[in-house]
């Protein structure tokens, strides 16, 4: 296994894992990410009422599948250097699994939620997200002092 690929798992796996809060921090995260996506896709009542159940469902399963990356990927990459060939083929099978996972629980929540909104709101949706973690990243560089 080449380096660079170590390196990437690595990378993704402490990125991702600090970036989920725990406890009081995680709820007004989340708290926030509703305010932001819910002013951002500008909702009538009726669909608010079939997206949120659907957008929290979502949610959940993208949660479980970061716990059980966190768990799978995150212990055995601590001891990368110490893995054999055997091991990192391993480690590299189950990330790609896990990414696998993530793509497909997207695609059946784009093809689920487009049936509640329209595709221009689905579109707003994705913006939104990628634009709360931006902000969410600033923010938290900025209390960390760096910039």
């Amino acid at each position: 296994m080449t380096k660079k690929i170590l390196i990437l798992i690595f990378s993704f796996a402490m990125g991702s894992s600090w970036f989920y809060a725990q406890g009081p921090a995680r709820e007004r995260i989340k708290t926030l990410k509703v305010a932001f996506i819910t002013e951002r896709l500008n909702l009538t009542s009726q669909e608010a009422q079939s997206f949120w159940p659907i957008y929290n469902e979502y949610e959940e399963t993208l949660e479980r599948i970061r716990r059980t990356e966190r768990m799978e990927l995150r212990s055995q990459i601590a001891f990368i250097q110490d893995l054999s060939n055997a091991e990192s083929s391993t480690l590299l099978a189950k990330f790609l699994d896990v990414q696998k996972e993530k793509h497909e629980a997207q695609l059946e929540f784009i093809s689920e939620i487009k049936t509640v909104i329209s595709p221009k709101k689905t579109l707003l949706l994705l913006k939104a997200e990628e634009d709360f973690k931006k902000r969410l990243l600033q923010q938290m560089r900025k209390r960390r002092g760096g910039g």
